[in-house]
């Protein structure tokens, strides 16, 4: 009888250590939110609470990396765990141009790629893409529906959302239409201030905000599939410009903050209020957050969920944004569009109660292409042939086995991340392919070029490069993959 008893507690002991089988999954992904944008990290202006409690209550990454540098192929990435020297997207591509009747969507992801969200629905999840796309348009293979996907909602064309008061968002194959269907630019400029905030309200905002659908289209989702697992890829399109918000959350912020307009200058649309607009944009971001996070308490699934946020890529250098202001990179060298780090180093929190201790930090160096095979093992999958390794060690505390180098290419430049070393090419368009060689322990900033005093890293690093990199005929890189004009050569 004792023995009994002894068997019986121990078994009740496993069950409530053991790995809750099946956890639901949301995956928050912002859309160029920088390194140093949210509290958390190191922002003392724009108010990211959700986020911040998020990492209070789980682990902090602080050496993870995005996908890509912009946006597709770093949602490429992201969904099919393979680099940017093997993912099909690798580059931003387009369809169409910028008139209300031009084609939607970019390149399409192809249907022999496995994503995500195929991996979890085999598993019985119900999975839901909700928010901004960019790996296919309407009538493609790209369409989220048709990669693994039971639901999609909001924009699968890049282009149309970089106006947050659309004529229309997609809800699977149908349109649904918003602000009356009118359609207006999401590119203006103009030569002088308006005479007034209205003024710029009249003129560019509308009724129907697309982030308050997308929010309410999530909440719903969670609350459908309360009784089954679910995985939730939440995109939203912030805060990628143009900035756009209400007014009740730009009055949040100082107006001190803006002594001039933005008038357009640098691309998309104007405002009178461009710093505080911002901010309020990454805060109603936050919030979008905290309601998923509220819905989830409701339905009682706030310890059986893995809640991940993240970001595409690094901070913006267009429309009006003011990374200076905010520090939006902090010590980072580089923006969006930039290998530097402050291009590609990104914000990740992970909340999983039980499971990832509260208040941690990690120094793992992660990437967009672990995400696969960890959603894959949390849910009991074997992972395809992918690039990244799971973090799921990390997260439970366990023995993680590091990577030999993470990759990345886009245009004309190429990076490697190889333990301390950074290296980073930018020169291919001109038939240069020198290695610039950053020591990231003594430099994060990556301002003192080291290539000349460690010759052998460099050797390494570039045959490196040359394996993690397989050719695409779509998306080609001078110098590498065809020779360049020899006018060119002038770097």
């Amino acid at each position: 009888m004792l023995t009994l008893i002894v068997f019986l507690l121990s078994g009740s002991a496993l069950a409530d250590t053991s790995t809750p089988t099946r956890p639901n999954i949301i995956y928050v992904l912002a859309d160029d939110l920088g390194w140093n944008e949210v509290g958390c990290y190191g922002q003392d202006k724009i108010q990211t609470p959700y986020i911040d409690q998020l990492a209070r209550e789980g682990m902090r990454f602080t050496q993870h990396y995005s996908g890509s540098t912009v946006c597709a192929p770093s949602r490429c990435v992201l969904l099919t765990g393979k680099h940017t020297g093997h993912s099909v997207v690798r580059n931003n591509w387009e369809n169409g141009g910028w008139g209300a009747d031009e084609p939607e969507g970019q390149y399409p992801l192809p249907d022999e790629e496995v994503t995500i969200a195929e991996i979890l629905k085999d598993q019985g999840y119900a999975t839901a893409c909700i928010g901004k796309w960019g790996l296919g348009g309407p009538d493609t293979i790209g369409h989220p529906n048709k990669q693994g996907f039971d639901h999609f909602y909001g924009y699968l064309c890049q282009r149309k959302a970089h106006n947050y008061y659309p004529a229309h968002l997609w809800r699977n194959e149908e349109k649904h239409v918003l602000n009356d269907g009118e359609y207006y630019r999401a590119h203006q400029k103009i030569q002088a201030p308006l005479e007034n905030e209205e003024a710029y309200r009249a003129r560019y905002d509308r009724k129907d905000y697309a982030p308050d659908y997308m929010r309410d289209e999530a909440v719903q989702f969670i609350r459908d599939h309360s009784d089954e697992p679910f995985f939730l890829y939440y995109a939203s399109p912030i805060p990628h410009v143009a900035i756009q918000a209400p007014i009740e959350d730009i009055e949040a912020y100082p107006r001190e903050w803006d002594t001039t307009h933005y008038l357009g200058q640098k691309s998309y649309l104007p405002h009178p209020r461009p710093r505080a607009a911002y901010a309020a944009m990454i805060t109603r971001l936050d919030a979008e957050i905290g309601a998923l996070l509220d819905e989830l308490e409701k339905q009682g699934l706030s310890d059986n969920t893995i809640v991940i946020v993240s970001s595409d890529n690094g901070t913006t250098y267009a429309g009006g944004v003011d990374y200076d202001f905010f520090d939006s990179t902090g010590v980072l060298r580089g923006l969006k569009g930039s290998l530097y780090e402050g291009g590609i180093r990104v914000p990740m929190v992970v909340r999983w109660p039980g499971q990832v201790a509260a208040g941690s930090t990690t120094d793992h160096v992660s990437g967009f292409h672990d995400v696969l095979p960890t959603l894959a093992e949390v849910a009991g999958a074997e992972s395809p042939a992918c690039d990244g390794k799971s973090f799921l060690p990390t997260l439970t505390g366990g023995s993680q086995e590091a990577h030999e180098a993470l990759y990345w290419e886009i245009g004309s430049k190429q990076a490697m991340r190889m333990g301390r070393w950074k290296a980073v090419r930018t020169g291919l368009k001109k038939g240069n392919t020198t290695i610039q060689l950053f020591d990231l322990e003594s430099d994060i900033g990556e301002q003192k070029n080291v290539a000349s005093k460690h010759p052998d890293i460099v050797a390494r690093m570039s045959d490196l490069m040359d394996t993690y990199h397989e050719p695409s005929e779509i998306f080609p890189l001078p110098t590498i993959d065809y020779k360049v004009e020899q006018e060119a050569n002038d770097s």
